[in-house]
Parts: C-alpha cells; structure tokens; sequence
C-alpha cells in the first residue's frame, strides 16, 4: 500500500484541510448535501481513520483482499460506510458480504443474483448501486444504459435494495464528454425514481456535481498521489 511522500493518511491535520478544499469545491459547484466518498484503496488503514475523523461520509475500496486485510485492523468506532467501487467479481462476495454496506459497481445479473443469495444470512441488508457504462468505452466495467432498468428489475425482484445508479467519467478527461456521460446517468436515475447518483472524482467532481450527483468518489484529493 503506497504511502505519499509528502504526508501519511494518518496525518489527520492534512487531510482535515483537503475534506475541506473538496467540500468547498462541491459548494463553489452548486452541490448541496453531496456525500463525500474517500477513496482509501492503495493507502493503510490509517487512511480510512483519516477519512472518519475529517468528517467523510463513507470510504471506497476496490480490491477485496486489501479490504478485509485493513477492516480486521480498523477500529470499530472509527468506521465509516464502506462502499466497494472496484470491478466485482463474483467469488469474492461472500468473503466481503460482512465488510461492505454500499456495493457501487453492480453490472450484471450474476452479481446481483450472488449478492442476494449472500445477504440472506448477513447482517444487514445490502445496498447496490448500478454502474452504467455511459462513456461506451471497451475497457469500463458498467453495463449499458438500456440494460439498466432491466437489472434493477432483477434486483427488485431479488429482495435487493437499489439506491441508485453509478458511472465513470471517460478516460480522456474531455469535459463536454464527461458532461455528456453524467447528464445521461442522471437522467437515467431519475426516469426510474433513483435518488442517488456517484459520479465524478478528483478531477471532474464540478461537472458532476452541476450534473446532479448525489456522492463523489475523491481519492488523491485527500491523501495525494498514488504509485
């Protein structure tokens, strides 16, 4: 797990100053009640302590080995919703069927039907979040928009609650693409009566936050680059 030259995720002061910058930014963007989502994947566990004590609203990870590592290490107290935002696969849900509240990138049958089957017996019940492939880029995970209603439908039907819906700005950083591609997934979200929508990062969380997002997904915002 890469640690910035320039500070350690622990170093509450500075990332303090960063939520800060962030959530100021969000203001300057029109964004009201927009979650901020630390995007702790890479760094230690000191990072998701961080992000609990600069009043975050929940931490992303994307690979499930380095996530149940750092969850058996983070203090109970210090815990924030965890959302999985990483390419999914199968075989590692029931493994983090106990450690992740908010699965945000769902985009496919195969993994609600698994999730379903998996939170019958956890403790709580899950949360998804469909990811749309709104750029149509070959190498984004996401499904296409017109198979969205379709998989919420499954996941209706699976007894699983859906929250909204989940996209990647394109690859290029082009602005009126990455308008584009937010534009759509709100829209998207609000024809089938989605509340929340997590677009935009580091770079592009303007736009998406004048396009509609309800969450930000900003990782080195706050705990600077990583390797």
């Amino acid at each position: 797990m890469h640690v910035d030259d320039d500070m350690t995720p622990g170093d509450n002061s500075t990332v303090a100053d960063r939520v800060a910058s962030v959530r100021q930014r969000i203001a300057d963007a029109g964004g009201k009640n927009v979650e901020l989502i630390a995007v702790t994947k890479t760094f230690d566990v000191s990072a998701m302590v961080s992000a609990f004590d600069s009043g975050c609203d929940g931490v992303g990870e994307n690979y499930a080995q380095e996530l149940i590592a750092k969850a058996k290490l983070l203090p109970i107290e210090k815990r924030l919703p965890v959302h999985f935002i990483g390419r999914l696969q199968t075989n590692k849900i029931k493994a983090l069927i106990e450690v992740v509240d908010i699965w945000q990138s769902v985009d496919r049958p195969e993994l609600i039907k698994e999730i379903a089957k998996r939170s019958a017996t956890a403790k709580s019940q899950a949360k998804i979040m469909l990811q749309v492939n709104s750029t149509n880029e070959m190498d984004k995970g996401g499904c296409q928009p017109a198979e969205v209603e379709e998989l919420l439908r499954l996941a209706i039907e699976s007894k699983i609650s859906v929250i909204g819906l989940m996209t990647v700005g394109p690859t290029q950083n082009e602005p009126e693409l990455t308008r584009q591609g937010f534009r759509l997934v709100r829209k998207l979200a609000d024809d089938l009566g989605l509340a929340q929508c997590s677009m935009g990062m580091t770079g592009d969380l303007e736009i998406a936050v004048s396009e509609g997002a309800t969450m930000i997904r900003v990782g080195s915002a706050l705990f600077g680059a990583r390797s």
